[in-house]
């Protein structure tokens, strides 16, 4: 009885709704805001506040929430792993990443799907460094495909590196029909130039290197999508940042050149980023065993279109 409370609980303060909180649990809203009031009982605390509509969680609901967020994922996890232990794995994996990354997820996922044939997954892709942590922090997700944390993460958060990203010149082919090999990061900033928005992490990662080199930068266009960024440059009348790993998708744009970016030679890890929890549930175990397995550098670490195949051997900076 205390768990489906819990349930009731977590869905109340995820849908902030007492008629929506009942639908998502399958019973009716008196049942669900009787089974709630016999929670504030037990705990001899009220849990919700109240008036004529539903007003927000008390701070003692706030972190009985937390609490009950992580009771249901160890309860999940267990049913799962005895699942697994009987006919494999057949549950869900859950997984996000940050723009720059979703390539890096589709080997993942593929390697993943045949090892555990009978799993589901589904992809969270476009979100931010800071909501992927709080999501996995919630148990919302599994697993995440992302950047390196910060010190505050490290202890909370597993980090398997996968690939070491890098960044290219996205422009257009010179008119004297010159093949140029690589471009700097000043003659980047030269360009009119489309890029990511500066809430992400990956727009950050790049004004850092364009104030090393002392380039400044002011684009006309900013999104907070990497597929918006091609899509401009296709029109010929922009030029962009992009990470290297995106050329696996959409090639080079015809007309247009990918220019490895030196002085400096930039990469970011990107590993994928599982909560730091004993044990650990069946489905983050099952796709960190597939990430070691999968051979994602050999599969990355290559800029298609370009002469620079493995950039890997060159010096990087951080």
């Amino acid at each position: 009885m205390l768990l489906r409370q819990l349930e009731y609980l977590v869905a109340l303060a995820r849908t902030r709704h007492f008629a929506k909180a009942a639908e998502e649990c399958y019973v009716s809203q008196p049942a669900l805001s009787g089974a709630i009031r016999k929670l504030e009982a037990e705990f001899g605390v009220p849990l919700v506040r109240r008036t004529r509509k539903y007003e927000g969680l008390t701070p003692e609901g706030e972190r009985i929430v937390v609490w009950a967020k992580r009771i249901l994922a160890d309860r999940e996890a267990m049913e799962e792993e005895v699942r697994t232990l009987r006919s494999g794995m057949t549950g869900q994996l859950r997984i996000g990443s940050v723009p720059t990354a979703s390539t890096a997820v589709s080997l993942l996922t593929q390697a993943f799907c045949a090892e555990n044939p009978l799993a589901r997954v589904e992809v969270l892709a476009d979100l931010q460094t800071v909501d992927i942590e709080a999501r996995l922090r919630s148990y919302e997700l599994d697993a995440a495909v992302t950047y390196r944390p910060g010190a505050d993460g490290a202890s909370a958060f597993t980090f398997v590196p996968l690939y070491r990203e890098r960044f290219v010149l996205l422009t257009q082919e010179t008119a004297d029909g010159r093949q140029r090999q690589e471009a700097s990061w000043e003659e980047a900033g030269r360009q009119p130039l489309c890029l990511l928005h500066p809430r992400m992490f990956g727009r950050r990662t790049l004004d850092a290197v364009f104030a090393r080199t002392g380039t400044p930068v002011r684009p006309r266009v900013e999104t907070d999508s990497v597929a918006s960024l091609f899509a401009h440059v296709r029109t010929g009348h922009w030029a962009s940042v992009v990470p290297h790993a995106w050329l696996h998708v959409f090639g080079v744009p015809v007309g247009m050149r990918a220019l490895p970016l030196v002085r400096p030679v930039h990469t970011e890890q990107i590993g994928l980023l599982v909560l730091r929890r004993e044990p650990a549930s069946v489905a983050a175990q099952a796709v960190v065993a597939a990430a070691g397995r999968a051979d994602m550098a050999a599969a990355l670490e290559r800029v298609p279109g370009t002469a620079a195949t493995e950039f890997i051997e060159r010096p990087t900076a951080h």
